[in-house]
């Protein structure tokens, strides 16, 4: 088991300050950022049982608001900001950045762990940054919008879905044919969109958990 030290973080991220809780283990060696769905944030408790699995594993854990509290409550009202996904891209690659400046990750390689929208933020940003973010996992996620990048991503992405999540199964399988890097796509049966079934959001954290160990590990 390892120790934990949680500290509140702030990032600042085109011009605007977010409100993250970076969680570091003893002797990590990787970090991984969180990169939410729209209507969530940095208190998801869905991502923060996987980022404690990734935490016992010795990986450093940044999880974020994508938005400050002002567009969080527009975003409720309008659905103005969630599928921004060049904004949400943009403060994803910044918080990438702010790792790297950062004493306690400014050495580790970095992971990426996107949530429906948020896994089209997150390779996005991984195809921005290659040098820095060594691997992806997106749960439940919406990759295909990432679009043109997706040609560009070169870190290793793990897609997993809920079998029963038939329409987010298609937008997975048609990024996963346009991704050049190495890629795969895991089905959690008897799951459905949110994991909400017994079980099956352990089976996400540990499928994370050997993908960022694998590929987040010493070079």
């Amino acid at each position: 088991m390892h120790d934990i030290q949680v500290e509140e973080v702030m990032i600042s991220a085109g011009g605007m300050v977010l409100e993250g809780v970076l969680a570091v283990p003893q002797r990590a060696h990787g970090v991984v950022a969180f990169a939410h769905g729209s209507g969530s944030s940095r208190f998801s408790p869905r991502n923060r049982d996987v980022a404690a699995v990734l935490q016992q594993a010795g990986l450093t854990t940044l999880s974020f608001d994508l938005l400050t509290a002002d567009e969080s409550d527009q975003d409720l009202e309008t659905g103005l900001y969630r599928f921004n996904i060049p904004l949400l891209a943009r403060r994803l690659t910044d918080a990438v950045d702010w790792l790297g400046h950062f004493p306690a990750t400014a050495t580790l390689p970095v992971g990426l762990f996107g949530a429906s929208t948020g896994a089209g933020a997150a390779l996005i940003a991984a195809a921005g940054r290659p040098a820095r973010v060594h691997a992806v996992v997106s749960r439940g996620g919406r990759p295909h919008l990432a679009d043109d990048a997706l040609e560009h991503v070169r870190a290793p992405t793990l897609l997993i879905v809920g079998e029963l999540d038939t329409s987010v199964i298609r937008l997975n399988e048609m990024a996963a044919r346009r991704l050049t890097c190495e890629r795969r796509i895991v089905l959690i049966p008897g799951a459905t969109h949110l994991f909400e079934e017994p079980g099956t959001l352990e089976q996400v954290a540990r499928l994370a958990r050997d993908w960022f160990s694998i590929f987040l590990a010493p070079r």
